[in-house]
């Protein structure tokens, strides 16, 4: 051992309550403590439990781990340095009982989930007269005596609802909450000694905490001291849910898929509703692009202070874990026997990290919950083309970009204007038709073909707005086309409506051909030379929808008029906003009238906006002169702004900002996307999702890939660690969430 002049260096101090510390794998690769040779290990016998401050297991790693420490010193290029040496013993110690990152990342998402309300804030408890000889070893209306809930606010016992997963329950305490007005209820297999259990508000109709639980319980005779957690909680039960969603894993004839392993074939681990996450980064990184712009086997990973809080690190850590091969490999803690000859599955990476990086301040991708995987890859883009990319380097959402044709023609004066938005995906309605030949099952449906949805999506429509050349108010006929068509195509397929005001999803089969699809018949037509174009509007401009914002609100079934209406009055970017005041404008009289929309033009003009805000625009790569566009059109609202420059990627043209075709002007700026034919498209993956709504339930992706030793495509299901050849792929594409296409 050698001393080391840096050892004592006033700055090297062990780390604070707030920094990160990363033991579990490497910030730049998956090779991990779990196991040897860089074989990463995630033990996913059983979903992660539900994790909060007073909940934090005792076992350390000390009780599973032989951990030994050495200290390299870079500076000195010594590799052996004396541990006991200087402010060493410190600092190594505050490394090692330190809170791990993703330890406090989980930590803090659970602590997102679960708030007080009111009624457990200003809870009344009524006197225990009457309650003190009850018998809490059964429900009080029947004999159950497991999945049993304490009303708090009386001390009433009754059983909860019945639970996936075989937990009994006949709903006694939700009639004691409906006939008493009572809110607050515990389940008492849950109740810990640290103070943690289950508390349901039957008012609010979510789970909740209570700061007095302790006092609250004690109030009816419950007491912490040595409590024992018997039940799984509800959020256990819910990522169990989740997981055992499952998809075929076997053939016709009843026999396992066959695993498969190698560079391009390695799953990734579950970390408890993460599924949605997976299946769309096994679909990107499929792609060429994606492949091309992240995955450099022979180059050094990038010099970062931080590489855990950067995405390029990330998304390289990613592409490495998922394309290299070297973690697809059998589990190595499953043994094959005669009496069980399958090959094991993967035990899969664990993208801790990414999750919580591409998360970070997104008020749904930073929980724990399970979420909708097409609007995470909305988000997953948006992060993305937000980013710095090295010179040289595309950003790979370059290759999904295209442009969408918007044709408003008056019904009175006949004259046209023409509106171009860049999209890098596409969502398509599906039509819910009910069959015939299956009256009596209540969600039967006659399938559809994907160029019946293309059909709609391009078909005309009549939307009624006051023309501002002849002022008619006959309305106006209105066409999408595509402009332009890209490199790959991600397209969403909307089979969702509002059931009771819950997105519900309906089983309406999708036929997709394995052939390539032609796409020429929906690529906009040339402008007739002899058409007059609307005039300018000078002081106003019709309002614009966000489009994605505006499919997410479409896609809960939501009307065309309404989400438009909840958009303009909420700043055009946050669906969650946009719901909420949906749901408080319902009864207004007036709320299905179409009406014309103006955009706000903020208070401030382009040359008049605040320049730091234009210069914290600037640190995200947005250049000064759409920095002021997008503030003033934002009312200067920084985060609005970003997801306007979002939004209006090519908004770079005064010609364009008034609608006129940019084709016909010197805008300055490349076209995204081809218009070129012949416009032929082949399907490549798909996102497929089993369950009654996208916010549960189970993803799987799906991608045509050339096995190891052979020539030709072949179909792989990647259902999180588990990777299969596929067979019965026909089924699973009529059910396809997303679809994504390759121009061939």
């Amino acid at each position: 051992m050698a001393s080391c002049v840096h050892s004592g260096a006033p700055d090297l101090v062990p780390p604070g309550p707030s920094q990160a510390v990363y033991r579990e794998d490497c910030t730049q690769c998956f090779d991990s403590i779990f196991s040897k040779d860089g074989d990463s290990g995630l033990n996913r016998d059983e979903p992660p439990p539900k994790i909060s401050k007073l909940a934090i297991a005792a076992e350390t790693e000390e009780d599973r781990y032989d951990v030994a420490t050495s200290v390299v010193c870079y500076s000195c290029s010594r590799r052996d340095v004396d541990k006991s040496d200087g402010r060493l013993p410190a600092v190594i110690e505050g490394i090692m009982t330190a809170m791990t990152f993703s330890k406090r990342e989980e930590v803090k998402a659970w602590e997102q989930e679960f708030v007080p309300c009111e009624h457990t804030l200003n809870l009344v408890q009524q006197d225990r007269k009457g309650v003190e000889s009850q018998d809490s070893s059964h429900c009080t209306t029947c004999d159950l005596t497991e999945n049993l809930w304490i009303c708090l606010e009386c001390g009433n016992i009754g059983c909860g609802r019945s639970q996936f997963g075989g937990t009994r329950g006949n709903s006694h305490a939700l009639a004691h909450a409906d006939s008493t007005s009572h809110a607050a209820a515990v389940k008492l297999g849950s109740i810990t000694a640290e103070g943690s259990a289950d508390i349901y508000c039957y008012r609010c109709n979510e789970e909740r905490t209570d700061p007095e639980l302790s006092s609250h319980l004690a109030h009816w005779g419950i007491y912490l001291a040595g409590r024992e957690k018997t039940e799984k909680s509800l959020m256990e039960m819910q990522v169990e849910h989740n997981l055992q969603w499952e998809f075929s894993m076997t053939t016709e004839d009843g026999r396992e898929l066959t695993p498969v392993y190698g560079p391009g074939f390695t799953g990734l681990a579950n970390l408890g509703n993460s599924c949605y996450l997976s299946s769309i980064m096994q679909c990107v990184f499929s792609v060429p692009g994606f492949q091309t712009r992240y995955f450099h086997p022979n180059e050094e990973p990038p010099l970062c202070q931080t590489p855990a809080q950067d995405l390029e690190t990330q998304m390289r850590k990613l592409a490495d874990g998922i394309l290299s091969g070297r973690y697809s490999r059998p589990d190595s803690r499953v043994i094959a026997s005669p009496s069980s000859p399958e090959v094991p599955h993967q035990k899969g990476l664990p993208p801790a990290m990414f999750k919580y990086l591409v998360g970070q301040g997104h008020e749904e991708f930073a929980t724990m919950r399970q979420q909708d995987a097409f609007e995470f890859l909305l988000h997953l883009f948006k992060s993305i083309s937000l980013s710095s990319h090295p010179k040289g380097q595309v950003n790979p959402v370059q290759h999904f970009r295209f442009e969408v044709e918007q044709r408003l023609q008056c019904l009175g004066c006949r004259k046209v204007r023409y509106r171009v938005d860049e999209q890098d995906n596409v969502s398509i309605a599906v039509p819910a038709r009910r069959s015939s030949s299956h009256e009596t099952a209540a969600n039967r449906y006659d399938s559809v073909t994907l160029s019946e949805c293309l059909d709609i999506f391009t078909s005309e429509e009549i939307v009624e707005l006051k023309c501002p050349a002849c002022g008619s108010q006959d309305g106006f006929s209105k066409r999408s086309s595509f402009k332009t068509l890209p490199q790959e195509l991600a397209v969403n397929a909307r089979r969702f409506q509002l059931v009771n005001w819950v997105p519900t999803k309906l089983d309406i089969p999708v036929q997709v051909d394995d052939e390539p699809v032609d796409f020429g018949p929906y690529l906009a037509a040339e402008h007739d030379a002899g058409e007059e174009l609307l005039p300018e509007v000078k002081e106003t401009t019709i309002f614009a929808p966000n489009p994605g914002v505006l499919d997410q609100l479409l896609s809960m079934g939501f009307p065309a008029v309404r989400c438009e209406k909840a958009l303009h009055a909420t700043g055009n970017s946050d669906p969650e906003a946009a719901m909420n005041w949906l749901f408080a404008h319902m009864e207004d009289p007036e709320i299905d009238v179409p009406s014309t929309l103006e955009q706000p033009t903020g208070g401030l003009g382009e040359h008049e906006q605040d320049a730091s805000k234009v210069s914290q625009l600037g640190e995200m790569g947005i250049e000064a002169p759409r920095a002021r566009r997008a503030l003033a059109a934002t009312d200067g609202d920084v985060n609005r702004a970003l997801d306007w420059v979002f939004s209006h990627p090519d908004d770079g043209s005064e010609d364009q900002r008034h609608g006129i075709d940019s084709s016909d002007a010197d805008s300055g700026h490349g076209i995204s996307g081809y218009d070129s034919l012949p416009a032929r498209y082949q399907l490549r993956s798909i996102v497929c999702h089993k369950g009654t709504s996208v916010h549960a339930g189970h993803y799987v992706a799906l991608i045509r890939k050339t096995l190891p030793g052979q020539t030709s495509w072949s179909w792989v299901m990647f259902n999180d660690e588990k990777v299969v050849r596929f067979e019965d792929v026909e089924e699973m594409k009529k059910a396809a969430y997303m679809y994504f296409f390759s121009r061939v």
